[in-house]
């Protein structure tokens, strides 16, 4: 099956998913639609395909789509994603939206119970978790090879100088942040977090945010948008009984350190990954790939529902904050 793709949203980010989809062997993208006219075109010309400039008009030329980006942006990179996600999915085409899935939880939990219904696949761009590194560490996990789980500490940080809400950091950043904890660790039980503003800023632009796990293990994630680019994108220690593994810049470099030996094994650029950029690729085609397999709703790696509860997990945050209390989930 080729998949018949289209991109709402067509800025740096949509431009990205176009480009992915237009080279994908399984897929040919038949669409770009964007409310700024003169984005649209030039993306359409670029491309090859036809411009829309509004979901609606798209829906109602009865052109045949497969599968859809929206990679809007709007407050917090999340803000408008809601009203076009909910039309195409109301229209039953399959969605891949950008991070985070929301910047409110109500339009997420509406979304996802929209796409639940209806049994239409839904995804979003988790891309950090689709890198061979990333795979072959979640591998060790599954077959045991660290032991029971222990802890996991997971930083992940860039400069970001914009100032926009209070939570721009932890709404926008972090959704990628607790999808990779929550892959490798599973689902978030308590939540207890710190924050303070970076020098000269206004916005809680770091942070630090303390779990504990619903399988007894507990971790942290260290978060900022004053880092330096000499400080590297992220790195990711899981710790078990048997071991641990250290996974560097979301694809880069990936070592496994067992607790009785002092031999280590290293891999450097699994798949022959160099850098966080190609990460979109791997994402988007395993998105295409599923929907060209016919895979089902409730089978989307990197779902809608698990950007949600990486949303949680976020807000969470921002209550323990607030209150100064730890918080519990319920999902």
């Amino acid at each position: 099956m080729t998949v018949k793709a289209a991109v709402v949203g067509v800025g740096n980010i949509g431009s990205i998913h176009a480009d992915v989809y237009n080279g994908h062997p399984q897929a040919e993208l038949v669409a770009v639609c964007d409310i700024v006219k003169e984005k649209a075109d030039a993306a359409a010309r670029k491309f090859g395909c036809r411009a829309f400039y509004s979901v609606e008009e798209m829906i109602g030329s009865g052109i045949e789509i497969d599968a859809c980006s929206v990679a809007t942006k709007g407050e917090e990179n999340g803000g408008e994603h809601y009203e076009p996600t909910m039309r195409l999915l109301e229209a039953g085409i399959p969605v891949l939206g950008e991070k985070p899935i929301s910047n409110r939880i109500d339009e997420g939990e509406r979304m996802v119970e929209l796409a639940r219904s209806k049994k239409i696949p839904y995804g979003v761009n988790l891309n950090h978790r689709f890198t061979p590194a990333a795979l072959k560490a979640k591998g060790w996990v599954e077959e045991g090879r660290l032991g029971k789980l222990h802890m996991i500490n997971m930083r992940m940080w860039i400069n970001n100088p914009v100032e926009t809400s209070p939570w721009f950091h932890l709404r926008a950043l972090h959704p990628h942040s607790f999808d990779v904890i929550r892959y490798f660790c599973g689902d978030v039980k308590r939540v207890a977090a710190f924050m303070m503003k970076g020098e000269g800023r206004s916005i809680w632009s770091n942070a630090q945010v303390l779990l504990e796990f619903r399988n007894g293990a507990i971790g942290n994630l260290v978060g900022s948008y004053d880092a330096g680019g000499s400080y590297g994108l992220e790195q990711c220690d899981v710790v078990g009984s048997k071991g641990r593994f250290v996974l560097t810049d979301a694809c880069e470099h990936l070592t496994f350190y067992p607790r009785r030996s002092i031999e280590t094994e290293t891999y450097s650029y699994l798949g022959g990954m160099r850098s966080f950029s190609e990460t979109f690729k791997s994402r988007i085609g395993s998105w295409i790939e599923q929907i060209a397999a016919g895979e089902p709703y409730d089978r989307i790696d990197g779902s809608g529902e698990d950007a949600l509860k990486a949303q949680y997990i976020i807000e969470a945050a921002i209550r323990s904050w607030e209150t100064g209390t730890i918080v519990e989930l319920d999902f």
